[in-house]
């Protein structure tokens, strides 16, 4: 192996691949392959987080309010992640074959990650049981089909995250309503 090589091989660039790598040959098992592709369909412009946050509405009527809220979050987060994703403008790995077709050519940040963590964060207990699992698997879904690289993944999470925490504790300080 070259210099060159050496140096790709450690850096954070090299680690991002390989870990991609990793992550993508375990869908070559169709019962996973299947469920990433599923969970990337279910996942496009934040519609199931955002379908979850309507149905909790609904459903919970105690917590209507911070169900609308934690909706209103998630799809704050996907659309601050889509903002930062045309800044940026990152291309999507080439070096594995994706298993599902993107609607974008950018890779960073995943807004897939992004609206799945704002998610997990403003619905909070008790949606957060089923919720911080299935949004666990959301973003490990995006190695799996071959679209993001792991820090794509990373920064999407924490930019979701953030988006969320940010946005409930704006919304305390505006109007004065609970958790949200």
């Amino acid at each position: 192996m070259g210099h060159l090589d050496d140096m790709d091989h450690r850096s954070l660039a090299g680690v991002d691949r390989r870990i991609l790598s990793a992550v993508h040959s375990h869908g070559r098992d169709p019962r996973v392959a299947g469920a990433a592709r599923a969970l990337s369909r279910a996942g496009e412009h934040g519609v199931l987080w955002l379908a979850a946050g309507l149905a909790g509405a609904v459903v919970d009527g105690r917590r209507r309010g911070a169900w609308t809220r934690g909706t209103a979050l998630t799809a704050g987060a996907h659309l601050v992640s889509m903002g930062v994703k045309r800044v940026v403008r990152r291309p999507r790995p080439a070096h594995v074959e994706p298993r599902v077709r993107t609607l974008g050519r950018h890779s960073f940040p995943s807004s897939h990650a992004a609206s799945a963590a704002a998610a997990a964060v403003s619905f909070g207990a008790p949606g957060a049981y089923a919720i911080v699992p299935l949004a666990t698997a959301m973003c490990l879904s995006r190695l799996v089909v071959g679209v993001h690289y792991p820090s794509d993944v990373a920064a999407g999470a924490a930019l979701g995250a953030l988006t969320a925490c940010v946005g409930a504790s704006w919304m305390r300080r505006a109007g004065g309503h609970g958790h949200a």
